[in-house]
């Protein structure tokens, strides 16, 4: 398939991986890649993890070396913002003013931190980790505050609150999270698989604060700590809001794409195609359909950008086979390592959680039960069997129970 102009427009993996995978299936023409943020193409991940805690560089974080784009003949504009698109004109404007045409648009503008609404959010020493240069400011502070016996407020016991927390134990700071649930990760793990990851953080003298609620953040300009709702003063020298993040659609809505309201992505195909036959979409703004959940599923993991950024790149080029690949996430905390893969909407979701294993070694498999099906698998410190989850997850019906309690040998 011959097209012209190439636009890709984000500053993430899916941009990145989708730049790469059109000039490796042998397009060769114009292709222009749009990122607000001063620096290439990097990962996410990291910024809540390794690179947090100093123990990988900027390197780490980019997908491609520094080079790959002038070498690949890739228009790499960086702090440039791309302001509306234009889907019947064919025209990205941008913060310049200018028009950029294309042909074949992607649109991987990822996600940015929901904002907090309490009183005394906006005031100095109140921060939120989305970006690289989020990062490295956290990291300082770290550094400062541990010469100081600081302390650090996390506001939500998310996958970016309870990373950033056992980055912030390591670095030697005292850490206290709230969050709503009774259990850390509760909307995501259920309470049985969130509670391992409460105990977790409570052995590393973490502070739990649970069914808590903030109501605003204290302070008369910069933050001294966070006040509950129950009369709670929770002390700090540093608050993080971790409370989730939206999708960036201001482009897919300038555009008059249609939007999925139930995963509050934009709506594509099974080839990540938009509404419009010329723009798709990959990561964070993408809902996918999912056939073997019978829903379209939006998922904000790097394992999505690494293989929608790809699959949209193909399909530009005029492939045709469905997105097929599962939700799949990891996480690092202190001395815990995990794999999730699969998709369960909530606590309401599943019948039970069946596990191999030993949860008090914290060596196991734990698998989400609905209807006898195994609709997700998550694999703790345990490692190299996400492709037999996977195949558990596609069984066409039942798993018997005694199968994956023996799963982990």
């Amino acid at each position: 398939m011959e097209i012209g102009r190439v636009v890709v427009v984000g500053g993430g993996l899916a941009a990145a991986k989708a730049a790469e995978t059109l000039r490796e299936e042998g397009y060769d023409g114009a292709l222009t890649v749009v990122t607000r943020e001063p620096h290439q193409p990097y990962e996410r991940p990291p910024l809540s993890k390794d690179y947090l805690r100093g123990e990988a560089g900027r390197d780490a974080v980019l997908p491609l070396d520094q080079a790959w784009y002038a070498d690949h003949d890739v228009d790499l504009r960086t702090g440039t913002t791309a302001t509306a698109l234009d889907a019947a004109a064919h025209t990205v404007t941008l913060d310049d003013g200018h028009g950029l045409p294309y042909e074949k648009l992607l649109l991987a503008t990822g996600s940015r931190p929901r904002h907090l609404p309490v009183p005394g959010a906006e005031q100095e020493g109140v921060v939120s980790l989305r970006t690289l240069d989020d990062s490295d400011r956290l990291a300082a502070s770290f550094a400062d505050l541990a010469q100081a016996d600081g302390r650090l407020a996390i506001v939500g016991d998310g996958w970016i609150g309870l990373e950033v927390a056992a980055a912030a134990r390591s670095a030697g700071l005292r850490v206290s999270v709230v969050g709503q649930g009774a259990h850390p990760l509760e909307r995501v793990l259920g309470p049985e698989m969130g509670e391992l990851f409460g105990q977790l953080h409570a052995e590393h003298d973490v502070h739990l604060h649970r069914r808590a609620q903030a109501v605003a953040i204290t302070g008369e300009g910069r933050a001294t700590g966070v006040a509950l709702a129950d009369g709670t003063h929770v002390e700090a020298d540093l608050v993080l809001v971790a409370v989730g993040a939206v999708p960036d659609l201001a482009l897919a809505q300038s555009a008059g794409l249609a939007l999925d309201s139930a995963t509050g992505g934009v709506v594509a195909s099974a080839t990540l195609q938009t509404t419009d036959p010329d723009v798709f979409v990959a990561g964070d703004v993408a809902s996918v359909p999912y056939p073997r959940y019978g829903r379209a599923i939006r998922v904000e993991h790097w394992a999505t950008a690494l293989s929608q950024g790809p699959h949209a790149a193909r399909s530009m080029l005029g492939a045709t086979d469905p997105y097929p690949e599962l939700p799949y996430f990891f996480s690092d905390q202190y001395d815990l390592g995990m794999e999730y893969l699969g998709f369960v909407a909530g606590p309401d979701a599943y019948d039970e959680v069946v596990v191999s294993g030993s949860v008090g070694d914290r060596a196991l498999v734990a698998f989400w039960v609905r209807g006898g099906r195994v609709e997700a698998g998550m694999a703790v410190n345990v490692w190299d069997r996400m492709e037999d989850v996977k195949a558990l997850i596609h069984r066409d019906g039942p798993v018997a129970r005694a199968e994956l309690e023996g799963f982990v040998g």
